[in-house]
């Protein structure tokens, strides 16, 4: 391993533990604290789609799905079958990577729009179920989440989730930039590139094809479930088409194939809101021109843009 991987790797991490440590001490309420908590637990579930989207270049539409079945998880787990929270968490990431590893199987097969399509369907299917099983789900109406409790220590309010989130991400991006530069991570980039070529080359396409599936939908689980916990409570909407519509926009934006573009997108679409409130009505009107601007002049993402323009300026 060169000491370019390894500075670049770590160099990653602790900026963004850095970012995580800093922040409380500029904060001034609790109300950015909710904005910086939101925006640690969307970055998640769109590092887990960077990975598919951004290094394997597969097109996921569904991973609002995935995201659901984590917040549901420890909503259903603790009230209908007596499941402690704690086991509910990674029992939700474990069934969604159970799902996706099922469901891949056959919709990876598929290219382009038609795995656009497959995916999209997948988590509409899921929010379905979401919406119509209302007996353990609540229904439209959702249901109430118990509190995460650890030897006594119950997690709550927005200062706790912060760190719980803000640490969850940053062990996140060192599990994700270990993947990028191992021999599964080449497997990635080389798919990404070119399927045909990986195959001659004998990487087993549809087998890492599947394992980034898979791994993408348990970093969504995860942060469907923190963000369950984190609000208390739990509604179809978690799970809504636009749910995955929002995660591809931030991998987008920020940048596929970046770690840190991860986080830049999912800080764009979470703080970029909350800032054109100035706006009234037109709140949503500028936010959409913003995006068409950003994608016009910054096309590769907002990260991988204007690292390309400092290494340009630095030369």
């Amino acid at each position: 391993m060169t000491m370019q991987t390894l500075l670049r790797r770590h160099g990653v991490v602790l900026g963004l533990l850095a970012l995580v440590l800093v922040l409380p001490l500029v904060l001034p309420s609790n109300f950015y604290f909710r904005i910086a908590t939101l925006t640690f637990i969307f970055a998640l579930a769109v590092l887990g789609l960077n990975l598919v989207m951004g290094y394997a270049g597969q097109v996921s539409l569904g991973h609002g799905g995935f995201f659901g079945i984590g917040a549901y998880a420890v909503a259903v787990g603790p009230t209908h079958f007596g499941i402690p929270v704690w086991a509910a968490l990674p029992l939700g990431a474990l069934l969604a990577g159970l799902l996706a590893f099922l469901i891949g199987r056959p919709i990876l097969k598929l290219k382009g729009h038609y795995l656009a399509v497959a995916t999209l369907g997948m988590g509409i299917l899921i929010a379905m179920v979401f919406t119509n099983e209302a007996q353990y789900t609540g229904g439209p109406d959702g249901m109430s989440v118990p509190r995460l409790v650890l030897f006594g220590w119950s997690a709550r309010g927005p200062i706790t989730w912060y760190w719980i989130s803000g640490i969850s991400l940053v062990v996140a991006a060192w599990l994700a930039m270990n993947l990028i530069d191992s021999p599964t991570g080449r497997a990635f980039r080389a798919i990404h590139d070119s399927e045909p070529a990986s195959g001659v080359l004998g990487v087993n396409v549809a087998r890492y094809k599947l394992i980034a599936f898979v791994l993408s939908a348990v970093f969504a689980a995860v942060a469907g479930a923190y963000l369950a916990l984190y609000d208390g409570g739990v509604t179809p909407r978690t799970a809504e088409f636009l749910r995955s519509i929002e995660f591809v926009t931030m991998a987008v934006l920020g940048g596929l194939g970046s770690v840190i573009g991860s986080v830049v997108g999912a800080a764009f679409l979470t703080i970029l809101p909350q800032v054109l409130t100035v706006f009234h009505d037109y709140e949503h009107v500028v936010l959409g021109l913003l995006i068409i601007l950003f994608m016009m002049f910054l096309r590769d993402g907002i990260v991988p843009t204007l690292a390309r323009l400092i290494f340009r300026r630095r030369s």
